[in-house]
């Protein structure tokens, strides 16, 4: 099942995506996508539904983020070993942690407005993981019962805040519009093992990234295992879980992202999604 918002930003609509592409308008019968409707219950509910009795929606309307109300948003820095050996860094021995805050979250294809003065803003398809069932201390053979569903991710960095603002990389990550995610929410039957995935990601067409979610150093469940040991994982919370090589941090010479640039990223399953820079 595709879960997604549609509409004008702020009055989105909850809606799915049918067999054939139609978005189907899901308010009728609830007013939100919100995490109350991504425990295991209530999303098999939504599943029972039979989407040709839904209206269809014309058109190709904006789409939002796929869940309304996420209460944190976490990424996971250097998870991918080509990733990590272009940036010149050693192999993490546990997973890096950070935030992005909340306000940076973007519908999948919303412009990205580089921040005033920025020379190095970069890109980062990724992974991304939305919990359905609060976790806390579980087992990583248990972790990924804990997942509604995944969605792509473009953890959109600024460089220079990320390493040179006293090495605080929250303060890179969480510019406004940092966070598209989307273009919906496809629920954790449909993906199966979500460490068989190809990723890519180009800019005005050249592709940058392309890879696979075979090469995380730390696999989702390792993640959300590893994650839910220290804090709470709540549900509709979106995990970022990292980004394979390919981002302009690590060519030669460093290259970044310019007004009028248009990003186009891909995940098995999850659909595409483009920004236009500006």
């Amino acid at each position: 099942m595709k879960l997604l918002r549609y509409g004008n930003r702020g009055e989105e609509k909850p809606g799915l995506l049918d067999a054939g592409g139609v978005i189907r308008d899901l308010s009728p019968l609830i007013d939100d996508i919100t995490p109350k409707w991504l425990s295991r219950e209530r999303l098999a509910w939504l599943s029972a539904l039979d989407p040709a009795a839904l209206p269809a929606i014309e058109g190709q309307p904006r789409l939002g983020v796929p869940v309304s109300g996420a209460r944190q948003f976490i990424g996971i820095g250097l998870n991918y070993r080509r990733h990590a050996i272009e940036a010149g860094l050693d192999i993490p021995k546990e997973p890096v942690v950070f935030n992005k805050a909340i306000t940076c979250l973007n519908g999948p294809c919303d412009d990205v407005v580089i921040p005033p003065d920025s020379s190095e803003t970069d890109w980062e398809v990724e992974l991304g993981v939305v919990m359905g069932t609060e976790a806390r201390r579980v087992s990583e053979n248990d972790a990924l019962n804990y997942v509604a569903g995944y969605a792509i991710v473009n953890d959109v960095s600024e460089r220079f805040w990320q390493f040179k603002r006293n090495g605080q990389w929250v303060k890179g990550k969480s510019f406004d519009t940092f966070g598209p995610v989307g273009p919906w929410l496809v629920t954790a039957n449909e993906i199966g093992d979500p460490q068989h995935l190809e990723l890519k990601l180009a800019v005005n067409g050249e592709v940058r990234q392309h890879s696979n979610t075979a090469d995380m150093i730390f696999s989702v469940a390792t993640l959300i295992a590893h994650l839910s040991q220290f804090m709470t994982l709540l549900p509709g919370d979106i995990i970022a879980t990292g980004t394979p090589s390919g981002v302009g941090l690590g060519m030669k010479p460093p290259k970044y992202l310019k007004r009028g640039d248009a990003m186009t990223l891909t995940v098995d399953g999850l659909g595409t999604q483009t920004q236009r820079v500006v």
